[in-house]
């Protein structure tokens, strides 16, 4: 016969010390860490900005258990097909907690889904977010969702539900993470697919505002990470007197509004489209490609964001692994026939992108080739005549490890 012992680890002299309430007969919920209180005040906050990403499709109010949505306008297609996408932004939030701006970050989340589903020639309807925080704070939930929103609106797409989940015991109190799903639609008979893509055809690239939302465990190793907050915060002539940290934040740009147009304007001649995200774009142009093609991207014949080149010489990165890294300035590709590059440049253009012609498709195996590929990197500008700022260290107070940007951009 088993004899059974009970231990009160409330009273052991040995024991942890146990919280206070422990000995009381009920726990609530707050007391556990989770205020639903600051919930309620949270999805108050937010409703203005959600409310503002409505199409008439929308049913109903955020709150309810599922977001409603109308598919009647898909009765007109012939053969209407669904398109969903889920991604988040990484570590890129890091960069926005030391820079304490919240309000970008939910731009590039709603940037990553829906450009991600455009590469179908999908219109994007509706999308839903998670945030999972270590303390809600009903104010800096509405930053971040102010993004959300304005990222919605520039794509055109209904914000119609979400959730914030407060993660005590997990997650330190000002740590975060967000993550998206969007779903649109495209006729069957109208969707873009690699197989159209053809010999002769043109890759036009749109440019990108930055790094958007990839490479940045990289990006902060070499150029956040045993920085103090006045070299990240420095403005850089090399980097168009931008800091480091507010180029790091430039938004991921979307292009659903400009390439739907596009593609509205000129029938039948956008054939695939490639979204430039992990992998750069030697390993997704080659997503938008048959097996019997490759894509010959002619290196030089674009521009790229300062902070581009900047990332990429700290990292000290060759031209083979940068190109399938970063963006390298463009987030977008598409490929085009070749009699109507010019009228899908110009609409493109009329839109308000920046649209650059960077190769064409040839005989291959379905891969991504470079020519001039040492042209890759432009020269920097000197960051030698830097503007004084009252109060900050000078160089003899910084670390030789902290002074690598310095010693890189003077050539030394």
């Amino acid at each position: 016969m088993t004899e059974r012992i009970t231990v009160s680890a409330a009273h052991a002299d040995d024991a942890p010390a146990m919280p206070s309430w422990v000995a009381e007969d009920t726990v609530t919920y707050a007391q556990a860490g989770v205020d639903t209180a600051e919930g309620a005040r949270a999805v108050d906050a937010i409703k203005e900005a959600v409310h503002g990403t409505y199409r008439p499709e929308v049913v109903g109010d955020i709150g309810g258990f599922g977001g409603l949505f109308s598919i009647a306008a898909a009765k007109d297609m012939e053969d209407p097909l669904l398109v969903s996408g889920t991604d988040g932004v990484g570590t890129k939030l890091q960069v926005a907690k030391l820079a304490e701006k919240h309000d970008t970050v939910g731009i590039d989340l709603v940037a990553m889904c829906v450009n991600d589903i455009l590469a179908t020639g999908a219109e994007p309807l509706f999308f839903l977010d998670y945030i999972a925080i270590g303390k809600l704070k009903s104010e800096a939930v509405a930053e971040v969702v102010s993004g959300i929103a304005e990222g919605c609106k520039q794509a055109g797409c209904a914000l119609i539900g979400g959730e914030m989940a407060e993660h005590p015991g997990v997650m330190d109190p000002d740590e975060y993470d967000l993550s998206g799903f969007c779903v649109g639609v495209v006729d069957r008979p109208k969707m873009l697919d690699p197989e159209h893509v053809k010999v002769g055809d043109v890759l036009l690239g749109l440019a990108s505002s930055g790094l958007h939302s990839n490479g940045y465990s990289l990006a902060r190793k070499v150029c956040i990470e045993g920085r103090t907050h006045y070299e990240v915060r420095l403005p850089r002539p090399s980097l168009g007197g931008k800091s480091v940290q507010d180029a790091m934040l430039a938004p991921t740009r979307i292009y659903v509004k400009q390439v739907r147009a596009a593609v509205e304007a000129n029938p039948g001649a956008v054939h695939a489209l490639a979204h430039i995200t992990g992998g750069g774009i030697t390993e997704n142009l080659n997503r938008a490609l048959p097996g019997n093609v490759d894509a010959l991207v002619k290196v030089g014949t674009w521009d790229m964001e300062p902070i581009i080149p900047f990332v990429c010489r700290a990292a000290k990165l060759d031209e083979t692994e940068a190109l399938k890294t970063f963006n390298m300035g463009l987030g977008m590709v598409l490929i085009v026939e070749a009699d109507q590059a010019d009228a899908v440049k110009a609409s493109l253009e009329a839109a308000g992108e920046r649209v650059f012609r960077v190769g064409e498709i040839v005989e291959g195996t379905g891969v991504v080739q470079y020519e001039n590929k040492e042209a890759l990197f432009p020269e920097l500008p000197s960051d030698e005549e830097q503007p004084s700022v009252p109060g900050a260290p000078s160089p003899e107070e910084r670390t030789s490890q902290r002074d690598t940007f310095y010693e890189e951009e003077d050539g030394e």
